[in-house]
């Protein structure tokens, strides 16, 4: 099934042709059902297949990450497709982007995701800092104020004392990263969603799997045949954690019986188990007071018989 054959079937079928009737369609474009060398169920399989990735990402497309870096294919060029991905995930852009500096990704961000808040990757960023100033002890600080969580005003104060400390002022690359950092200073993102994300990096454990399917030597065509692949393994190990996930109940450890019980319906018993700690350390804690701050509320907690530590 050609991709060209899989883009009308698609075409069709938004415009309510039934399948047997888009089957008997193509059979008549090749002069004849035997000139088509697949039937019908693999035309329903490849519509279950592309609703499929409609619909994670409807669920999970929240943050998006742009590695132009990573590796060339078999024209020697990085490759991201911007231009039909908002069509075929029917109009829904993700809530926010991880890019890695490179400007055409950039560029082309601003133009088809002109919404949406983006942020440069906190592992290029110190990358660039490392190579654009040559002082490892300038790089250290910088990363401390790029990604350390203060208050705006706390974010300015250091990063005059920085420049001033180094005698940076007149320092191109420095003061560019200042105009920029309302894309890659935590001070100026926090409250954005990026789901714990700040680097491509995090995608390592991705890459590897997607390596044993895809080689980066591979033309257009290859690619999109040997993806289609791993997809396909992915799904069925998401299918197998969820059959898993159906026998049995984990045994409830913590004082919060109830959310824990809740989590081991959401989750499957890999996630709940990596989710666990967490839900513990939250059970730890003490509310002492909570204070309405306009359009806040800020609780003070302790931990429990240790009102000391705040």
């Amino acid at each position: 099934m050609s991709e060209a054959d899989i883009m009308q079937m698609m075409n069709m079928l938004k415009f309510r042709i039934s399948t047997s009737q888009i089957f008997g369609l193509l059979a008549s474009q090749a002069d004849g059902y035997e000139f088509i060398d697949y039937g019908p169920r693999d035309m329903y399989n490849e519509f279950a297949r592309q609703r499929n990735s409609q619909l994670d990402y409807q669920c999970f497309g929240d943050v998006i990450a742009f590695d132009a870096t990573y590796k060339k294919n078999k024209y020697s060029c990085p490759l991201v497709i911007f231009s039909r991905l908002m069509f075929a995930m029917k109009g829904k852009t993700p809530a926010s982007i991880i890019i890695d500096g490179a400007m055409a990704i950039r560029n082309a961000v601003r133009d088809v995701f002109f919404e949406v808040r983006h942020r440069l990757c906190a592992w290029h960023l110190i990358q660039n800092a490392t190579s654009n100033v040559e002082n490892p002890s300038f790089t250290s600080k910088f990363k401390k104020i790029m990604l350390g969580d203060y208050e705006i005003l706390v974010f300015k104060r250091k990063w005059v004392q920085l420049i001033e400390e180094f005698g940076f002022e007149d320092k191109l690359w420095v003061n560019n990263m200042y105009k920029e950092k309302h894309m890659c200073a935590t001070a100026y993102i926090r409250g954005n969603f990026f789901a714990g994300f700040r680097t491509t990096s995090r995608y390592e454990g991705l890459h590897l799997v997607v390596a044993r399917y895809v080689g980066s030597r591979y033309d257009l065509t290859s690619f999109v045949e040997h993806f289609q692949r791993c997809i396909a393994h992915l799904r069925f190990k998401k299918f197998n954690a969820d059959y898993e996930s159906t026998r049995g109940v984990p045994v409830m450890q913590t004082y919060i019986e109830f959310l824990e019980r809740l989590a081991t319906e959401v989750y499957t018993h890999e996630i709940f188990l990596l989710f666990r700690p967490f839900l513990s350390r939250v059970g730890s804690m003490q509310v002492l007071n909570v204070e309405n701050h306009d359009d806040c509320l800020k609780y003070i907690v302790c931990k429990h018989g240790r009102p000391n530590f705040l």
